[in-house]
Order: C-alpha cells, then structure tokens, then sequence
C-alpha cells in the first residue's frame, strides 16, 4: 500500500504528496532550522514523527473523502515517549501533538486535550510506519546551558524553539508541494552588502556642521568600535535627538557580521515609531531588506497584483526570514511566550540575531520579569545580542539578579551633560484657565497632559488657528495628517500650539522651543523634554513641569504610581533628567513593585511550579500573556473617501481581511465602558461581525477624533 501525506484537489493519486516524502523533508528542513542553536538531530527526529499516525488506513481513507475523524497528531506523541523515555519523549511529544492545534498544557488525565490525556489517548493503528521509516537512536546531550536562575524555564524555551522548526518546516514543505515547487521566498541582500551600503550613507553625514552633529557622530563611532565584541546583553544609553536609530543599526549590522549573526530585529513599543524607523532602514538599505511587520502595516499593491518583492515580503511575515526585520513589542514578546503554530512559526529565526530593543523603559511592567527572562535566554542559548537601547536606561538587574549588561557608551553621564538642550523648570500646582494663558503667550508651544479628557479639555481653551489637537482619540491616518501639519508650521516659522497626550513623546520627530509636562514618570518628562529644542537651535529650550488641579486629569493604577515617583524625583533632584535621578527613579518604581515581581499575570509559574518532571503549562502562559488586553473595541472611522470605499468594499467582499487591514488606519481603540456608551446612544454599528462602524458622523470631529456623551469617557491617553 502506498500511503500519502497529502492530496490536491481534482488530481489523480499519482500527484498526491507521498507520507515518507513529507516526513523526511520536514526532518530535514526543520534540522537546518535547528542548526543555529546546535539542535539539528533533535529537531530531525521530531520532523520524522510528527505525522507519522497518518500511517493509518483511516486516515489514508479521510485522506481520499470518506468521512472519518483521525487524530494524526497524537500518534507521534506517544510513540516519542515509548521510544526515548519520559525526559526526550516530552520534548519531543509537546512538538508533535501540538503542531497543528498549538502546544498543549502538559496538565492531568482527566481534562481533554492536555497532553497527558492524549499520551493516554487510544488511537488508530499506525503500525505501517515500521515498513518506510527507521527510528533514529537519540542518546545525546542536551546543548543548552542551565543555571539555578529560571532553569525550567530554559527547558520549556527549548521546546518552543524546537516547535518552531518543526511547524515552519512543515508549512513551507506543504506550500512547495501545494505550488509544485514554485514559491520563491529568497528575499534580501547579505548582512556584508548591508553594511556597505549603512557604511556609504554614514559617509554623507560625516561632514555636517554643528556640535550636535559633531557628538552624534561620536556616539556612531563608539557603538561601530563597540561592535566587536562577543554576543550578550548591552544597554546603549543615549540621550534624545543622539542618533542612536542609525548607530544602533550599525552596531547591529557591524556585531551580526563580527559574530555570524542571520539577521537584525528592532523590537519598537509603538506603530509611530515603527514606521518612522522602518522608513529609515528601507531608503538606506533597500525595501527588499527590511520587513515591517506590525498591525497597522499594509503591503502596497498595484491593482489586484502585488509585484514580486511584496508577494516575497508577505511570506517573510510568515516567518522573519529576510535581513530585518521592525517589529512591535506585542508581536515579539507574544510570539515568545505564544503555544499557536501561526505565531511560533518565526521564532526559530530570533536565534542567531542582534536584537535591538527600542526605548527598553517601555517593556511592559507586568510582564517585565518574563520578558527580560526571555531576552536573557535568547543570549544564554541562541547566540543572540541584545541591546537595551534607551534614553533612560532602568536597572535590570534588580528584577533579574546576575544578568551582566555591558554599556556601549564609555561615559552616557558626560553625553547626558553634552546633550543637555533644556532647562526643567518645577510649576508646582496650576489650573487649566493659568495653563491656556500661559500656553497662548508662546508663539510655538507643546503641552501634553497624563489623559484624553485633559488633552480635549484644555485644547478646547487655546483653540484657535494653528493650534492643534492629539490623542488616541483620532484614527492613526488623521494623526499623521496632524502632525504633517504641525511640523510644516514648525520649519515655517508659523505659530503652532500643540495639546497632546503622551503618545507624542517617543519617536516623533518634531522640535519645539517650549513644553509642557504635566508630571509623570521621569522617563516620560525625559521623553517630552526629547521634544524641545531637538536641533540645539537655540541656547537652552525650557520645560515646564506641572501639577493640574483639574480633576479629570486624575490617573490610576500604573500611571498614577510612575507619576508618585515622579514626584518624589522631581522633590529629591535639582537636575530630574540626570542619570542619577533616572536611576533613582526606576530603583524607587521597583522596589514599589516587588511585591508583584514584575510579573502580574504569574506567567513564570506555568514553566517553574511542576518544571522538574516538564509538566509545563504551555497553552495556560499562551492565554495569560496579552501585552494589550481584549477589554477595548476597535471603531472603524469613516475619515475620508477612501475609508468609505473600503467600508463598502468589506461589506460585500468574500476575502475581507486584506480589507480590514487597510481600515486599521481608520480605527480607534475604546474601553469597554466606552464602548457600551456609544452602544446606547445608537451611534455604532456591527458590520457583519467584522468590526464596529461609527455610522454618526458628527461624533468624530476633524480637530478632537471621536467624541462621547459627556461622562462616558474614561481618562486614558
């Protein structure tokens, strides 16, 4: 009997895949994969067994259109255990059972699909395997260093990394054999010809005047020396406006070809940024060399007809394989820390990288233990680099004992004092009416306050021509609009006065003489201060930082706590925005923070409670870690004519998603409280059950964004 691992639609059986055909191509692929952190026989084993119960006639008969229900995945599972004992067959059986449904809790007998039930599970006879594939003996150590620090952690990272092979290997293995071998996923340039090409562009800027450029050009200098050493964890600490996009890319390109290193990752807390950077990186690289992969990214096409680099582009999404990759915190860390095929598919390629971590201050705080686990993982086993790349770098080490973080810069406290363009002046206590004065007598102004309702507020008081209006209120497109506006005005000359919410603070590129900052975290008036007199055009810039004393400039939880220590650190130093205080700042938020342990969620319970015997709780960590929790509704704005096309479009298209992508430019994001407040007043709409339309257009006003019954809102940014 000759027996298929898959067929093609309206096909005779001579072109269905052969089983042994696929299983030892995926052995094999996955084994290359594997290779990079020197798992490749390992990995081989698992390509060979994960489809190994399709072996049985069963599912050989499903396989030709009878109707039956087979469970292929389990057999290899159970045969991995019998075979290769309890300690290599769970590694090898969480791989396989999980590769289509994601890696299960290891969990008990008596709940439905834990992997233990399915090691008990009775399944068809796949016996037939004995006939074409021979058992590979596995008596192997392990090639992971485990130290006392998070040791099943270790265990369970390897697994996941081991899956990843395994589900890339077999999609790409299936797509070649579903498009008779005509994918071409090549993309990109070698890291030497990158280089050279980062190298050409840094010729250009060697020559511009002004002392600014003069340490900018210095702080390129250290990290392309730094460059050299050997991989493990760096910090960079940088002062706003110290170029450190370009000489974090240089360091990164110059250590990868030092160290053999694959590929670049740019690990970015916010979309803003994101497509500034990726931007950057395209027109000095090439767009063929840099993937941008988050939410709101749209791949450009010509008609119905993508060209050859985006069709390249789109499977590079699949799985990191290209030279760089810019991404968001929530698609790294949620991959990291993800059981589903479709999110750990990339992971294997995170190894042998220099990552670099942009704005490291905004990993998420929850989740701050088992990120920086995971980052110090990557370096332990994978032969990664990191690099913690901030202007205010927080003290890792006191949530992590014994990590060494090496710092690229040889003095950051004499760069701080080079690049010191403003003055921090303390207002104390002010209201809104003083404010609105005081923001009226500047001719170019920023002011950004801790919530949207603040931010709505008091632009409602200063508003007039040139004056301008920011929050997440307005959808990403009228953001983006705004801010083109703003910066004209700014290189004008014109008046411009900007009210805004926190979101302006990181990578945003614009430069005002004056701000103001209602006191906050010292990372994020060190943020707001990156806003002001960017260029050193004149002497000295000021910031002024305030208290309100309007009440709906109250904040809670997190925010409010950053803000406390704010205040202490703004009480304790003359100088807020020196290294000393910014280190005071973040021992102070830590030690507030001990009691929950940077991990709110309990995350590194699931891999360290029954660790010892692997019984690790996959699926349960999968769940439990959402950088951006499911209690907010998107609502899909109708901005212009091209929102309103694509609207239609959705409503009658058979394949909407590459649509509701493009409207991810037209959506802002509300909490559920508001969300029920739009619901009641009948301004929104279900369309299909593909996403929420504001069918009232008065409700979004073209300076404020979306507006909500009085009372409704909730006082976030």
């Amino acid at each position: 009997m000759v027996y298929y691992a898959h067929t093609k639609d309206g096909k005779d059986e001579e072109y269905y895949q052969r089983l042994k055909d696929h299983l030892l191509n995926t052995a094999e692929l996955s084994s290359k994969f594997a290779s990079s952190f020197n798992a490749e026989k390992l990995a081989y084993i698992i390509g060979m067994f994960h489809d190994i119960g399709k072996y049985s006639n069963e599912f050989q008969k499903k396989l030709k259109g009878e109707n039956i229900k087979v469970d292929h995945s389990t057999a290899g599972a159970q045969l991995a255990l019998k075979t290769y004992g309890d300690f290599i067959g769970k590694i090898i059986a969480y791989c396989v059972a999980g590769h289509h449904s994601g890696i299960n809790d290891y969990g008990t007998n008596v709940k439905k699909n834990t992997l233990a039930s399915r090691l008990k599970k009775e399944i068809f006879d796949y016996s037939s395997f004995e006939n074409e594939i021979d058992i590979v003996k596995f008596n192997d150590k392990l090639n992971i260093k485990i130290d006392n620090t998070n040791s099943f952690f270790s265990i369970a990272f390897f697994i996941r990394m081991l899956y990843s092979c395994l589900v890339d290997a077999d999609f790409i293995d299936t797509e070649k054999y579903m498009n008779d071998g005509k994918v071409d996923r090549s993309i990109g340039d070698s890291l030497d010809n990158l280089y050279d090409k980062l190298s050409a562009h840094l010729e250009t800027l060697k020559n511009l005047n002004g002392d600014i450029n003069i340490k900018r050009n210095d702080i390129l200098k250290q990290c392309i020396e730094k460059a050299n050493n050997t991989n493990g964890l760096f910090s960079l600490t940088v002062p706003t406006g110290g170029g450190k996009t370009k000489s974090s890319l240089a360091f990164a390109l110059k250590h990868a070809l030092k160290n053999k290193m694959n590929r670049i990752i740019y690990v970015i807390p916010y979309t803003s940024i994101i497509e500034q950077n990726a931007s950057v990186f395209k027109e000095i690289l090439g767009k063929d060399n840099v993937l941008e992969h988050h939410s709101n990214f749209i791949f450009d096409t010509k008609e119905d007809n993508e060209d050859a680099i985006n069709n390249k582009l789109k499977l590079a999404a699949e799985n990191w394989d290209i030279p760089v990759v810019v991404t968001t915190n929530v698609q790294f860390y949620e991959s990291l820390f993800s059981n589903k095929p479709s999110k750990c598919r990339k992971i294997h390629n995170i190894s042998n990288s220099v990552i670099i971590i942009d704005e490291a201050q905004m990993i998420p705080h929850e989740y701050l233990k088992p990120c920086i686990v995971s980052l110090y993982e990557l370096t332990k086993n994978y032969n990664c680099t990191v690099v913690l790349c901030t202007a205010t770098q927080p003290t890792f080490n006191d949530v992590i004992k014994g990590i060494e973080i090496k710092e690229i810069i040889d003095n950051p406290q004499k760069l701080f004092m080079d690049f010191k363009r403003v003055n921090v002046i303390k207002k104390g206590e002010v209201s809104d009416d003083y404010l609105s004065k005081e923001l009226l007598a500047n001719k170019q102004v920023l002011c950004i306050v801790n919530t949207r309702k603040h931010a709505k507020k008091l632009y409602e008081k200063i508003k007039e021509d040139n004056t301008y209006h920011l929050s997440s209120l307005m959808c990403p497109i009228h953001r983006s609009n705004v801010l083109k506006e703003i910066k004209e005005n700014l290189i004008n000359g014109s008046e411009c006065r900007v009210v805004s919410t926190q979101l302006i603070e990181a990578g945003v590129d614009i430069d005002f003489p004056t701000v103001y900052r209602e006191v906050s975290g010292i990372d994020s008036i060190a943020q707001a201060a990156g806003r002001c007199n960017r260029e050193g055009k004149i002497e000295k810039g000021e910031v002024f930082v305030f208290s309100s004393t309007e009440d709906y400039s109250r904040i809670s939880g997190w925010l409010n706590r950053t803000k406390v220590a704010g205040e202490i650190t703004l009480r304790k130093y003359e100088d807020a925005l020196s290294l000393d205080a910014i280190n005071f700042y973040f021992k102070h938020i830590y030690d507030m923070e001990k009691i929950k342990k940077f991990d709110y969620k309990d995350i590194m319970k699931y891999f360290e409670e029954r660790g010892r015997e692997l019984k690790f709780e996959f699926e349960s960590a999968s769940d439990n870690f959402k950088i951006i929790e499911d209690n907010t509704y998107s609502i899909v704005i109708p901005f212009d004519e091209t929102a309103l096309k694509i609207i239609e479009s959705v409503k009658f298209s058979q394949h909407p998603n590459p649509l509701l992508r493009k409207l991810q430019q037209y959506t802002v994001s509300v909490y559920e409280s508001e969300y029920k407040a739009l619901l009641d007043i009948g301004v929104i709409e279900d369309i299909d059950g593909l996403f929420y339309l504001l069918k009232d257009k008065k409700r979004y006003d073209d300076k404020e964004g979306l507006i909500f019954a009085e009372g409704s809102e909730a006082l976030f940014i």
